[in-house]
């Protein structure tokens, strides 16, 4: 079983960027994202732990602005976030304690109804043509079919 956590030699190898969104709780500014238009077949993991949190089955173009999926897959935790006036549920990496982003009930009603709307600083993107060589292959039947 693998085992995922923060570590020091992760954090260090962060672009200054990533390091504001997953430690400091940080936005990246909306369009910006470079998985925001992703459309290969795989997972996002955590940029820090590697740890499995998003198919890209579920991923979806909300027009919010940054990448959006319908659920995850495992290591998801959710919390009340009330920064900015208003509240929100925060979500983080389970293991990491990355910030990742937010959950809204504002998804399509047919797959559940919940936005994920989440970073791409927070995220590194494995291909499924690659997660079984980077230990994900336990996960490759949550990926589409490359046609």
């Amino acid at each position: 079983m693998a085992v995922y956590e923060k570590s020091a030699e992760a954090l260090a190898a962060l672009s200054p960027e990533e390091y504001r969104v997953t430690q400091q709780s940080g936005t990246e500014r909306p369009g910006t994202g470079a998985l925001l238009n992703n459309k290969e077949p795989g997972i996002y993991v955590d940029i820090v732990s590697g740890e499995p949190l998003f198919a890209s089955s579920d991923k979806y173009e909300s027009g919010c602005g940054w990448p959006s999926f319908t659920k995850a897959i495992e290591n998801v935790t959710e919390h009340s976030d009330t920064s900015l006036g208003m509240v929100r549920t925060e979500v983080r990496s389970k293991h990491g304690d990355s910030h990742l982003g937010h959950v809204f009930p504002d998804g399509p009603p047919d797959r559940g109804g919940l936005r994920y709307c989440i970073n791409s600083a927070s995220l590194r993107f494995v291909h499924r043509d690659n997660m079984e060589a980077e230990g994900y292959g336990a996960y490759i039947d949550q990926v589409e079919d490359i046609t």
